[in-house]
């Protein structure tokens, strides 16, 4: 269907949809998929631990907690194409503060951030990398917070070391709140537009560093394809639906923790 025939319409059935998985576009189905699955594992990959290490010193007795808590969460607050674009003009190869520090104070070269498909993709990981760790930081908190103090105070007595606690305390217990923010942090970052969109220019360069949601954008707003863009939309809908309810099932989410 196109908006210049709209009324000269006709059925073509799952041919939309033969079209993402067979048509030779550059870069492929294929290959843009296995570049979600990367951008995603990673990124929430990043985000758990950063997250959890995070909460895990905010919940000691520290002097200043509520101003770390508050820094430390800036970086959700601000909105997301503002920090798109500010990490964008950080990866500028002549001015960008990122290549000052590498150049000035670590004595490396300077890289070309935006200009090669590998850097620009790793570019646009370390900017939701930052972007994303104080969601998980503050369910991780959340968590902690609600961990009865008896139960560390029992294995304090019973001479169990830290690293016990964390493994047969702490972590069993925020497990329940965690599988939920992880799988709805894997749908947000798999559907993360803005981030690969802004920071590489629209999937530059040499539409390289797209995954499939930006290459969903491309298709339906800039090459006006509204057809394929929807069967490819549908297509990213079902991946997720069978991963969410799959995961959630493994992982036992919904069982409680005591």
């Amino acid at each position: 269907m196109n908006l210049r025939h709209i009324k000269d319409w006709h059925l073509i059935g799952l041919q939309q949809y033969i079209k993402v998985f067979t048509e030779p576009t550059q870069p492929n189905f294929y290959g843009i998929f296995l570049k979600t699955v990367i951008w995603t594992v990673v990124n929430v990959f990043f985000h758990v631990v950063l997250g959890v290490f995070l909460a895990l010193l905010l919940n000691q007795a520290i002097k200043g907690k509520s101003i770390y808590r508050t820094l430390l969460i800036l970086p959700w607050a601000i909105p997301q194409y503002i920090v798109a674009l500010t990490w964008r003009g950080m990866f500028n190869y002549e001015y960008g503060s990122i290549n000052i520090i590498l150049t000035k104070y670590l004595n490396l070269p300077a890289v070309e951030w935006l200009k090669s498909p590998t850097e620009a993709f790793l570019a646009c990981i370390l900017t939701n990398v930052w972007l994303g760790f104080p969601f998980m930081m503050v369910v991780a908190l959340g968590a902690l917070q609600s961990i009865p103090h008896e139960l560390y105070e029992a294995a304090d007595i019973d001479g169990a070391s830290w690293h016990h606690k964390l493994k047969n305390i702490t972590i069993p217990l925020i497990r329940p709140v965690m599988i939920p923010a992880i799988t709805l942090g894997i749908v947000w970052t798999f559907n993360n537009l803005n981030i690969v969109w802004l920071v590489s220019n629209g999937g530059e360069p040499s539409d390289q560093t797209h995954i499939l949601v930006s290459f969903v954008y491309k298709a339906a707003f800039n090459l006006y394809r509204y057809g394929y863009a929807a069967a490819l939309s549908m297509v990213l809908f079902i991946i997720l639906l069978i991963f969410s309810v799959t995961f959630m099932k493994r992982t036992k989410a919904t069982e409680a923790a005591y």
